[in-house]
């Protein structure tokens, strides 16, 4: 607790806000971030931080449809936020999904691993795309419940409040460090599938291209995988309208072993993040542009 005020009065903060988007529709709460997002796009510090990352890697955009991204993205956020407390009534379908609905496709990629038998489970990965607490929920609607890997709050009590939520979806919630590197190894052991999100900047992580630069990738799912010889499954969240989602899970990746450890994490990653390069130029209102993933 090293600012044991503050961190008192965001947290209950937090909670206070968190209560009134509870009551409200899903539909009217996720409108509401979308209010309070298009408030913050209008800051001159926070569009900022988006237009230079999207000067640095598409340069080819022309104003207006940079512009239009950058209150895109922060909509996207205040949306995401908002709806956070009504993820677990999310129902899935088939079909053209409605407000507070998730239409999934291939499941099937999913399922598949715990019914070979061969008992070891499957890593699967997403971005910070549309809303990217879904991954896990999905997952355990699908009764294949998944250990969720993440990054820890700065204020430790906001961080043990979410730390609660993850978990009551999820097998368990690890916050990466070393302690998450134990629990993932021990959750594959046991064949259970582990899920993280691979599009964040890791200062002692590896130099891999994306969007054509060099950007520094965290190589642990890479390196997890050829170890233990697992399927990586890619898992795209797309935003479709308003309170309305698409999750899909994609064939798991090809990916070959040449003896040379460093150079197969490398080119495994460098498959990674083509993969998220492309689901983000789809959509790339949708991403998480004001983290600072390349270095300047």
């Amino acid at each position: 607790m090293k600012y044991p005020i503050l961190y008192r009065l965001e947290y209950w903060l937090a909670r206070l806000f968190w209560a009134l988007l509870a009551a409200l529709p899903v539909t009217a709460a996720s409108n509401l971030g979308a209010w309070l997002g298009a408030g913050l796009a209008r800051v001159p510090a926070l569009a900022r931080r988006v237009e230079q990352n999207l000067n640095l890697v598409m340069p080819e955009l022309a104003p207006g449809q940079r512009a239009a991204i950058i209150t895109g993205v922060w909509l996207n956020l205040g949306r995401t936020v908002a709806e956070l407390p009504h993820l677990r009534n999310f129902t899935l379908t088939e079909r053209t999904p409605d407000q507070g609905q998730i239409q999934v496709v291939g499941a099937e990629n999913l399922t598949k691993f715990q019914d070979s038998g061969q008992g070891r489970g499957c890593l699967l990965f997403g971005g910070h795309l549309a809303n990217w607490e879904l991954m896990y929920l999905v997952t355990a609607k699908l009764d294949q419940p998944m250990h969720v890997v993440y990054r820890a709050a700065n204020n430790p009590l906001i961080d043990g409040w979410l730390w609660q939520v993850r978990k009551a979806s999820s097998l368990g919630a690890l916050a990466k460090g070393r302690t998450a590197a134990r629990g993932i190894l021990a959750a594959l052991k046991q064949g259970d599938p582990v899920g993280m999100l691979v599009d964040q900047k890791m200062n002692d992580g590896i130099a891999v291209p994306f969007f054509g630069r060099p950007a520094m990738t965290a190589p642990a799912l890479a390196q997890l995988a050829l170890r233990e010889h697992l399927a990586v499954v890619p898992v795209r969240c797309e935003r479709l309208d308003g309170a309305a989602f698409r999750v899909t899970f994609l064939d798991p990746l090809a990916y070959s072993e040449s003896g040379d450890r460093t150079a197969d994490v490398a080119a495994l990653m460098g498959q990674v993040n083509e993969i998220l390069e492309d689901w983000i130029r789809a959509r790339p209102e949708q991403w998480l542009w004001p983290h600072n993933r390349w270095p300047r």
